[in-house]
C-alpha cells in the first residue's frame, strides 16, 4: 500500500521529469539479471531510490540517470545507480560535471559524490571539500542521516558550497558578504569548516617550514658536536704524548744529573762553565762577543715570527721589535768590518 501510494505521489509531482529518465529508473531497479542487477533488494529501499531520484531530477533537469559498475576502495565492484551531468553553481564559473553514486545501502549510507577531472581546469589543491581524486566530502556527506537528508538537498548544498568555493581552479576564488540572519545553520558550518580549512592548511605550511629549518639546524649542531667530540680527542691525546714526553725527558736529565754528580763533582768546582770558552786576544774576544750577539738576535728574531703567527704579539709590535733588533745587528755586524774580522763566521 506504501508502495502504491509512492508512486501515486511521484506521477502526481513529477510532471516535468522526462518519461525516459523514470523508465529507465524503474528498469535498472527490477533488473533481476546477475551481471546488471543492482545490489537494492528490499522493496522499501527501492521505494525510497526511486523516489529520491526523481526528484532529483525534476529538481535539476542537467542530471540524466544511470546504471555502471563502481569499484569501492576495497577492490570490490557493484552495479550502482548514479546520476550525472553537469552542475552550475554561477554563470560566471565553469560548469562542474558530478556523478552521484547510491550506495547499496542507500538511503542509510550516504551517497558517493565525484566531481569528474577536467584537463582545462585542474582542481584546487588542499580544496576544504574536493580532494585530487575529485572525491567530495561535505558536512552534509559527513552528517548524513536518513529521513532528514535526500538527493535533492545534497545537489542544493553543494550549490551553496560550491559557489563560494569552486573546485577549479579558473581564476582568483571571489570573497562573497552575507547577513548572519540569512545563512542556515547547514551553510554557516559549511563556511566555518572551510574557513578552519584553509586556516590549517596555512598553518601546517608554516609548520613544514620551521620543522624543516629546525631539522637542518639539528644536523648542523650535530655535525658541529662530532667535531668538537674529535678536536676534543685529538687534544687529549696530544696532551698524554706531552706528559710523557716530559716524563721521559725529566727522567733523562735525573740520570744526567746523577751521573755527573758521581762522576765530574771536582771538575764542577775547579772550570766553571763560563771558562770552557776563552779568547786567545782582543780580536777574538770580540769575534766571539759579536757571533753571540748575532747568534741570539737570529733566534729572538726567529721566536718573534713564532708569535706572530700564533696571534700572541701584534704586526705592529713585531714590526718595531724586528727594526730595533735588526739595527743592533747592523752595527754588530760592522763593527766586525770595521776591525778587519770576515763576515764568514757569522755563516
Amino acid at each position: 500500500m506504501d508502495y502504491l501510494k509512492s508512486l501515486a505521489e511521484v506521477f502526481s509531482t513529477n510532471l516535468e521529469t522526462p518519461p525516459s529518465s523514470i523508465q529507465f529508473i524503474d528498469a535498472a531497479l527490477s533488473c533481476t539479471s546477475p551481471p546488471f542487477a543492482p545490489p537494492y533488494t528490499d522493496p522499501n529501499q527501492i521505494c525510497i531510490i526511486r523516489r529520491h531520484l526523481i526528484s532529483l531530477l525534476q529538481n535539476y533537469p542537467s542530471l540524466r540517470p544511470s546504471i555502471d559498475t563502481f569499484t569501492h576502495d576495497d577492490g570490490t565492484t557493484a552495479n550502482l545507480l548514479n546520476a550525472n551531468g553537469e552542475m552550475q553553481v554561477s554563470s560566471s564559473t565553469p560548469a562542474i560535471p558530478l556523478t552521484i553514486w547510491l550506495h547499496e545501502s542507500y538511503p542509510f549510507m550516504a551517497p558517493i559524490v565525484l566531481v569528474s577531472l577536467n584537463t582545462s581546469y585542474p582542481i584546487y589543491d588542499n580544496h576544504p571539500y574536493v580532494d585530487s581524486s575529485g572525491s567530495v566530502s561535505s558536512f552534509y556527506l559527513v552528517n548524513w542521516k536518513y529521513p532528514g537528508c535526500n538527493l535533492s538537498d545534497l545537489v542544493h548544498n553543494l550549490i551553496k558550497i560550491f559557489s563560494h568555493n569552486h573546485p577549479f581552479y579558473y581564476s582568483a576564488p571571489s570573497v562573497y558578504s552575507f547577513h548572519p540572519s540569512l545563512a542556515s545553520k547547514r551553510e554557516a558550518v559549511d563556511r566555518l569548516s572551510c574557513t578552519l580549512h584553509y586556516d590549517m592548511t596555512e598553518l601546517l605550511s608554516k609548520t613544514h617550514v620551521e620543522v624543516e629549518e629546525l631539522s637542518t639546524l639539528r644536523e648542523q649542531m650535530v655535525r658541529r658536536a662530532i667535531i668538537a667530540e674529535i678536536s676534543v680527542d685529538e687534544h687529549e691525546t696530544e696532551i698524554s704524548e706531552l706528559k710523557e714526553r716530559v716524563k721521559i725527558l725529566t727522567d733523562e736529565a735525573d740520570k744526567v744529573s746523577s751521573w755527573l754528580r758521581v762522576n765530574d763533582q771536582s771538575s764542577f768546582s775547579e772550570h766553571p762553565i763560563e771558562d770552557a770558552f776563552e779568547a786567545s786576544d782582543e780580536n777574538s774576544k770580540v769575534l766571539l762577543e759579536c757571533l753571540a750577539a748575532d747568534r741570539a738576535t737570529e733566534d729572538l728574531i726567529y721566536s718573534l715570527d713564532k708569535v706572530v703567527e700564533q696571534g700572541v704579539v701584534n704586526l705592529g709590535t713585531y714590526l718595531k721589535q724586528v727594526r730595533l733588533l735588526a739595527r743592533d745587528q747592523f752595527f754588530g755586524r760592522a763593527k766586525l768590518v770595521k776591525m778587519g774580522i770576515s763576515l764568514k763566521w757569522l755563516d
